[in-house]
């Protein structure tokens, strides 16, 4: 069986993507394998894993745009800006209305200057920034530009939003609703958030951990093998991989 290629899973809640790849090496036997882009726990959809000789294209697979569907509440926050952690409410002096919220989710569309959350793995002089939360001087979380190609606030009834964004890679959907709250003097905590898409491997084509092991357990291929995927690559890129 080909064991060199991509696979399009579906990480489900409640687990890290390191966790996810665990379980897949777990299932397939085969320990050369990695994710290219991270999903929270809190979070569930697309985690591209790369196995084998595939785990070379793992930069060309980060460079893939992503496509999101997020929930959040404006009237919490929280220290990690979604509701894994502590969440506090916050006081609104008037309730936006929903072209209000439109226009200014609209204004973060394009290349932004976003900073990450303190909760997060994006490194601090090498060190994971999760791992600064409790020092007594942590070190100072500079500002990143990210890019944002689209957001569309797809439903608001307050306190909640539901909206889809399609964003480069490094881009922390958590720090766009705390962004979105600072603008329209609310809070901005997110309550769920789903990866619809990786470029263009999606969701509804993902396989779950369950149809990996089924499909183990019949000798039937569970990935894209390594030749088929460098082609989807190229095409979506542009370029040659």
């Amino acid at each position: 069986m080909e064991l060199d290629g991509i696979i399009n899973l579906y990480k489900p809640l409640g687990i890290t993507s390191a966790r996810a790849v665990h379980r897949v090496r777990g299932i397939v036997g085969f320990k050369k394998s990695g994710h290219a882009g991270s999903l929270d726990p809190a979070a569930e959809g697309v985690l591209i894993v790369c196995q084998g000789r595939a785990t070379k294209l793992v930069e060309r697979v980060m460079d893939l745009p992503k496509t999101y569907v997020a929930t959040a509440r404006l009237d919490l926050t929280s220290e990690s800006f979604d509701s894994e952690g502590e969440t506090e409410e916050v006081s609104v002096g008037r309730v936006p209305t929903c072209g209000e919220v439109e226009e200014v989710f609209a204004g973060f569309v394009g290349e932004v200057w976003q900073v990450p959350p303190r909760r997060s793995a994006v490194k601090l002089g090498g060190v994971p920034a999760y791992k600064t939360v409790n020092m007594e001087n942590p070190p100072v979380i500079r500002p990143r530009q990210v890019r944002i190609d689209g957001i569309t606030v797809e439903r608001f009834d307050w306190p909640v939003v539901v909206f889809s964004m399609r964003c480069g890679r490094g881009t922390y959907v958590r720090s766009v609703i705390r962004d979105v709250g600072e603008k329209l003097g609310t809070g901005g905590c997110l309550t769920g958030l789903k990866r619809t898409a990786v470029g263009p491997f999606l969701a509804e084509e993902a396989w779950t951990l369950d149809a990996v092991r089924d499909a183990v357990a019949k000798e039937k291929l569970y990935l894209i093998p390594l030749d088929e995927a460098r082609g989807i690559l190229s095409e979506a890129l542009g370029r040659e991989v």
